[in-house]
């Protein structure tokens, strides 16, 4: 009996001491495990890399040697088994800010080595968004100093990329396509939906991308990967998750958020919350006083009267509040098998369109409201993984969507009570089959993709003063829009140096739109289309060495009309009225890239990406007639008809430039720097500059890391557009620019200093405080409505668990 006992003790010992010698290395920030860590020793010898799990048994190993870890666009780390065991055998492993080959998804969706793809990608790391402290997630992306963001309002954020915006550029969420049918050419503020606290990673992708993700994907692709769900390496139930509280002084912004996450050994959760509440915006005091407003309209006893504020550099009405909730859950029933299932849902309350606020008639206010009403966003997403090699794939993903947008515009005129009301409800559906195969030198990535976008559209005026409310004319068409595509790529590995993609994409677009006739004289009541695109890449990544980086890709991509070129009905400026027109085709982008990365002495790194793009049969705003007429009586006014039209080119073309610097183990100096120029034929076959190129714009830092504590300074700007260097289409929007010496507009150029901290209290607790615009400039970012925030304080505390 005794000798059983023994026994059994023996092999318990045995087990946990085959245990507790299992290597665990995850992603420090994520704690995502990472597979394929290469484990040597400190001569060079290979033992083995870590599993899908992120880990290894140790157990052959000699308990003196002193291992190294390895893994593409991570830092490479020594470390000793003792110390790996004082540290529970599970190590985190830390990105590097000047490594050549981070490993990235948006270029194909799968994890790729980024020196092995020809376009440039830039990645904005969770830590990084945690210390600049992101309001939303348009602040988010111009973290990486290579976005630019314009607003209309404080609730928005539509970001410029190569001289591109707004349904020229694609988002993706986890994969799915979040532009819909009635993207507009005009600024959007849909990013805001997602939620910054709850957002894992994200990818910009410049140039096209349509061979992957189909049409919109012109000028980038903006990859957002939210939280993932965990899985726990041993039969016990693992819990964690992050709590914030954050302050800012400018907008008297307060936020809270938390995040749980559940991991088993086969299923795991993950659920996330977040509030968001900001008030009216300050702008800086120092600056053009044509930003300052000083009053905003009101109702009293029945009449609309002006109101002077006691702080003229409040922006009003531009507050507003935010919800966000996420839940994911995982069931991984074997090695091969993989489910995972998502809810995303974000919902805002109403808020002002300040730069409509601005505009004037007749001395007065041109209205006494314009807001947009609650923007809300729901996803249900499905996605199925199977790992099984065989003849016709290694890794196949299903991936089924749904989204529904909710959003709506409410104005009225100054002194006039009929409340226009325009609502817009899209029901988005999109199913994907993704598939990855490796042969010998190749890796393909093919797969299917459909699209469908369903569009309800509704107005109705309401009487303010008798309560009255009719039907009025919609902004769109009742709508179905639909896509069909195949796709492929192939990865070609020539030598270790040298790396060849290729890919094509055939894609069909369909749309039918009914018409109303009852309030407007449209010559139609029904529209059809029915059009196919073909697109294609083709790029080369050269590596000489391990200090360079050679990259050169050509590729082009299209915009299929939507819903809102087609369909719209708006006044896009005083005296101008858009209408639909249902004869377009698809537009073409035909683009080039080529990039230079260097590193020096292991510490410095140098990356310049140059661009040049060609847009042709661009979809464009042109004078129109409308059953004969140029001109027809809307809104009050007599106006001229226009309408989208196939009628022009443009080009694009731009540089890029990068540099990280790591001047020792506790300094960093980085500095980024975009200019890009653009040119739009108008339709006098006369050139103007494009609408959506933003002038020269950067920023420079200098960063200490001194173990608990990180500090920060740095230095955002951008340049100037003299009144004849804006787009002819920007040269009267009074309201939103500043006025030159002779009564023009432009757009002023502006920097602004910040200041950053983190300290970490210990390892589960953290404190950010920084100061931004110190200087307390009003200044607005180009084609942008409202200020930026004036000198802003802001305090926030993390907690992990």
């Amino acid at each position: 009996m005794s000798k059983g006992i023994l026994l059994c003790m023996l092999l318990c010992l045995n087990t946990l001491g085959s245990y507790a010698q299992t290597l665990t290395v995850r992603d420090i920030q994520t704690r995502m495990p990472l597979a394929s860590v290469t484990l040597s020793m400190e001569n060079g010898e290979v033992v083995g890399v870590t599993d899908e799990n992120g880990q290894y048994n140790l157990q052959q190993l000699a308990p003196a040697d002193r291992l190294i870890l390895s893994y593409v666009g991570y830092k490479t780390l020594k470390i000793s088994r003792s110390d790996l065991e004082e540290r529970g055998y599970t190590i985190g492993m830390e990105i590097s800010t000047i490594a050549l080959d981070q490993v990235v998804v948006s270029g194909t969706k799968w994890q790729q080595s980024q020196a092995d793809l020809p376009q440039k990608i830039q990645r904005i790391s969770p830590n990084e968004v945690a210390f600049q402290n992101a309001q939303t997630a348009a602040d988010l992306l111009s973290i990486s100093n290579k976005v630019f963001i314009q607003k209309s309002q404080q609730g928005g954020g539509s970001p410029m990329i190569r001289g591109f915006s707004t349904h020229r550029l694609l988002y993706a969420i986890d994969g799915v396509r979040m532009n819909t049918a009635i993207f507009r050419g005009g600024n959007l503020q849909n990013v805001i939906s997602l939620d910054p606290f709850a957002t894992q990673n994200t990818e910009v992708l410049f140039g096209p991308g349509s061979v992957i993700y189909g049409s919109d994907a012109i000028g980038a692709v903006m990859s957002f990967e939210t939280l993932q769900t965990n899985l726990s390496f041993t039969d016990e139930i693992e819990l964690s998750g992050n709590a914030a509280l954050r302050y800012s002084s400018a907008n008297n912004e307060k936020t809270g958020h938390v995040d749980l996450s559940m991991a088993g050994k086969r299923w795991g959760w993950i659920g996330s919350f977040t509030r968001f509440d900001f008030e009216d915006l300050r702008q800086g005091k120092n600056g053009p006083d044509d930003f300052v407003k000083g009053f905003y309209t009101s109702r009293v006893k029945g009449e609309d009267i002006l109101i002077m504020q006691d702080n003229p550099l409040l922006q009003v009405p531009s507050g507003y509040h935010q919800t966000n909730m996420m839940q994911k859950l995982k069931f991984k029933p074997n090695a091969q098998w993989e489910v995972n299932y998502a809810f995303h849902y974000s919902a805002t309350s109403p808020y002002g369109r300040y730069d409509r606020h601005n505009r004037m008639r007749n001395s007065t206010a041109r209205y006494a409201e314009w807001d947009y009403g609650p923007q809300k966003w729901m996803m249900n997403h499905l996605n199925v993984k199977l790992f099984d090699q065989n003849k016709f794939f290694d890794k196949a993903t299903f991936s089924f969507a749904h989204q529904n947008f909710q959003e709506s515009r409410i104005s009225r005129d100054f002194g006039n009570p009929i409340r226009e009301i325009r609502e817009e409800d899209v029901q988005a559906f999109a199913a994907n089959l993704d598939f990855t195969k490796m042969a010998g030198q190749h890796t393909l990535f093919y797969g299917l993709e459909y699209v469908l976008n369903n569009v309800l559209s509704n107005g109705k005026d309401e009487n303010i003063e008798n309560g009255v409310v009719i039907e009025a004319q919609s902004r769109y068409p009742q709508a179905d829009w639909q896509s069909l595509a195949f796709y492929i790529t192939d990865e070609y590995k020539i030598s270790e140096e040298m790396t060849l993609s290729g890919g094509l994409r055939l894609n069909h677009f369909a749309m039918e739109a009914d018409f109303n006739t009852d309030f407007f004289p449209f010559p139609f009541e029904k529209a059809e289309l029915n059009h196919t695109a073909l697109t294609g890449s083709m790029g080369l990544s050269y590596r000489p060495s391990v200090s360079w980086v050679l990259r050169a890709n050509a590729g082009t991509a299209f915009r299929a009309p939507n819903v809102d070129d087609i369909g719209k009905i708006f006044d896009s400026e005083p005296g101008a009225v858009v209408v639909p027109n249902t004869d377009l085709e698809a537009e073409f982008a035909y683009n080039f890239d080529l990039g230079v990365t260097k590193q020096l002495f292991g510490q410095l790194k140098i990356e310049v990406t140059g661009f040049y793009t060609r847009l042709n049969n661009a979809l464009v705003r042109r004078d129109f007639q409308l059953n004969g007429q140029d001109q027809i009586f809307f809104a009050g006014q007599i106006s001229q008809v226009q309408a989208i039209q196939n009628a022009a080119q443009s080009e694009r073309y731009g540089l890029q430039l990068g540099v990280d610097w790591n001047i020792s183990s506790a300094w960093v100096f980085d500095l980024d720097l975009n200019w890009q120029e653009g040119q739009d034929e108008m339709a006098d076959g006369s050139i103007s500059p494009a609408r959506h190129v933003a002038p020269t714009f950067g920023a420079t830092s200098l960063r200490y890391n001194g173990g608990r504590f990180t500090l920060e300074t740095n230095l955002k700007f951008q340049g100037d557009f003299t009144h004849e260097e804006l787009s002819v289409e920007e040269r009267n929007k009074v309201e939103i620019y500043a006025l030159d010496a002779n009564g023009n507009t432009f757009a002023h150029s502006w920097y602004t200093l910040n200041f950053k901290s983190q300290f970490n209290i210990s390892e589960t607790l953290s404190l950010q405080m920084g100061v931004e615009n110190i200087t307390d400039q009003r200044y607005r970012p180009y084609s942008s409505g409202i200020s930026a925030a004036g000198r802003n304080f802001v305090v926030s505390i993390r907690a992990q668990f």
